[in-house]
């Protein structure tokens, strides 16, 4: 039984806000070389608290430790820490040593056909070509950078003439993945120059002690504090005069709060009036209904195993609870393989361990999305305190107004579509107006296109059309879009342009450790078939052996944890 952390008091709040407030000036003067040390000391510090998080992790979600499930919370938590840590140090050296975050090579500057700046970004590192081969990234800037100007818009803070007084930020963490919170501290302090006011989630607010922990040599300088409590809590603190910026992962409805009030007829008047009652800067990661775009091909059965098994771990990582995901498969209307792939992603997940439904709210969520499609077929029976994964077949795209396309389900439901058209090419652009302009969010979306279409006349014009095209924050070709939250290297955040009053997937990115200022989306590419499974394949059994090794290779990647690491994967 995970027991729930007492509320801070107000008292205890206001002094952690005045600690940071004398803190925030010192720590947006520190030097390279002081800050080198508390990353190096926080590197360390981690690997010390790691089995204990997860652990705790596993308890709190109903993850049987020794089971490949575990591996989820390796990977979603030490892991993406430990990189996140490891590539910041590469920038923070490369700031010391050149001025500026280097890029890969010197042909990582391109422009598109479209006119954008484009920048390749991964495989960042040597190992990164061998750890994930056939893996690549690039990061689309927005349309005022081009290549003369680009460096010119790169870590701002770092400049001479940079703001030194510095900020409080309040983090309101996020309640489901591990990592999120102290990313996003990373985030604000390293690339923002603000220390941070970090609220755990009640939901996860079992792992505050282990961020304290891990990130001591910031609460001991005045740059970090980690508070507890609820509702009442993050409005106290939303609201506190001490505190100069808010960044949020939650849900838009949350933002509407802090930003408009109450919901109700005074929040609609508010936005009407563009009068919010909180006018502090703030940022955001606030969900999405991922769709994934299914490319007709002439698919094998290898094929459809391995891309069902790709779409199922999409649906089914952390229980369904993660803002990106997916949601809706989009296929065209007749392809010949349409029935027998939505079937094996139905198959797998039938496979798939239930899931603890530990996230608050899941239950009735559940119940208004087959309120809506009762015609949805569970591939189990539902248990107490488990909710089966749910697949709508079929559902008529037509009706934009339909709860499957315009609200974020958060649990583990699944809609398939489809669109009527007569080829790939006229199918992928029919999908992306579809994605852009009737499906809520912009936070990612997947395509996946087979090889041999990619051939077809027109297909790489149509792709790379379309990737210029989808306004989504992360778009990835054949793979979970949640890579470009795990590279780190790449950013992580909504499309550009969301005004505060209808908010959807948020404002800003996070991660980004080449510090780009005005980046507009992530592009991750990957190939259509692997010859061994992803460690995050909800299909590898060996997961759980991977997750300890994966979280030692990123806090020093070498030749020997890359063999134990390869060695690992055999069995998966």
């Amino acid at each position: 039984m995970i027991e729930a952390m007492s509320p801070t008091s107000p008292s205890e709040l206001d002094a952690a806000i005045q600690a940071l407030q004398d803190g925030k000036a010192r720590f947006a003067r520190l030097s390279i070389p002081e800050r080198l040390q508390l990353v190096d000391a926080a590197m360390e510090a981690m690997e010390g608290v790691e089995n204990a998080w997860v652990s705790k992790a596993c308890e709190a979600k109903g993850i049987l430790e020794g089971t490949s499930t575990e591996g989820e919370e390796w990977i979603g938590g030490p892991m993406m820490v430990q990189r996140n840590l490891r590539l910041l140090r590469r920038t923070l050296c490369d700031i010391r040593d050149y001025g500026l975050p280097q890029l890969r090579d010197e042909d990582a500057v391109r422009v598109a056909a479209n006119g954008q700046t484009v920048v390749d970004v991964f495989p960042f590192e040597p190992f990164d070509k061998v750890m994930y081969q056939g893996f690549s990234a690039e990061i689309w800037m927005e349309p005022e950078i081009t290549p003369d100007n680009l460096r010119d818009n790169m870590a701002a803070i770092y400049r001479d003439d940079a703001d030194q007084s510095g900020a409080v930020s309040l983090v309101l963490g996020a309640g489901n993945v591990a990592s999120i919170g102290p990313m996003d501290v990373l985030y604000k302090l390293f690339a923002e120059n603000e220390v941070c006011l970090l609220k755990m989630n009640p939901v996860n607010e079992y792992l505050g002690p282990f961020i304290e922990e891990a990130f001591a040599v910031f609460v001991n300088a005045g740059f970090l504090r980690v508070v507890y409590g609820g509702a009442e809590v993050g409005d106290y603190l939303c609201k506190h005069e001490g505190v100069e910026t808010i960044h949020i992962t939650g849900s838009d409805k949350t933002h509407d709060v802090i930003v408009w009030g109450p919901p109700g007829a005074e929040q609609d008047e508010r936005k009407k009036k563009g009068e919010p009652i909180n006018t502090k800067p703030i940022s955001s990661e606030l969900g999405n209904v991922s769709p994934v775009i299914v490319v007709p091909g002439p698919w094998t059965a290898k094929d459809v195993a391995f891309q069902a098994a790709n779409v199922a771990s999409m649906v089914a990582n952390n229980a369904s609870f993660n803002c990106n995901a997916a949601k809706v498969i989009i296929q065209q209307k007749d392809w010949e393989h349409r029935d027998a792939f939505i079937e094996a992603v139905e198959q797998t997940l039938a496979g798939a361990p239930a899931r603890k439904a530990y996230y608050p709210g899941a239950a009735q969520r559940y119940e208004r999305w087959m309120a809506a499609h009762p015609e949805a077929k569970p591939v189990a029976e539902r248990t107490e305190g488990v909710l089966p994964w749910t697949i709508a077949r079929d559902v008529d795209s037509s009706n934009h107004d339909d709860v499957c396309f315009t609200t974020e389900a958060f649990c583990g439901v699944l809609t398939e579509t489809s669109l009527d058209t007569d080829d790939p090419v006229s199918f992928l652009k029919t999908a992306v107006d579809y994605c852009n302009n009737h499906i809520w969010g912009t936070l990612n979306v997947t395509m996946i296109v087979h090889p041999k279409t990619m051939k077809e006349p027109g297909m790489v014009e149509a792709v790379e059309n379309a990737v210029a095209d989808l306004k989504y924050g992360t778009v990835a070709i054949n793979h979970w879009a949640a890579l470009a939250y795990g590279l780190v290297v790449t950013t992580w955040g909504a499309h550009p342009g969301h005004t505060l009053d209808d908010i959807q997937s948020g404002r800003g990115v996070v991660h980004n450790v080449l510090l780009f200022d005005k980046p507009q989306k992530t592009v991750v590419r990957g190939p259509f078939r692997m010859p061994m499974k992803p460690p995050w394949f909800v299909t590898n059994k060996a997961t759980h052996r991977l997750g300890p090794r994966l979280s030692a290779f990123e806090k020093d990647p070498n030749i020997f944890r890359f063999l134990g690491i390869a060695v690992n994967s055999l069995g998966g």
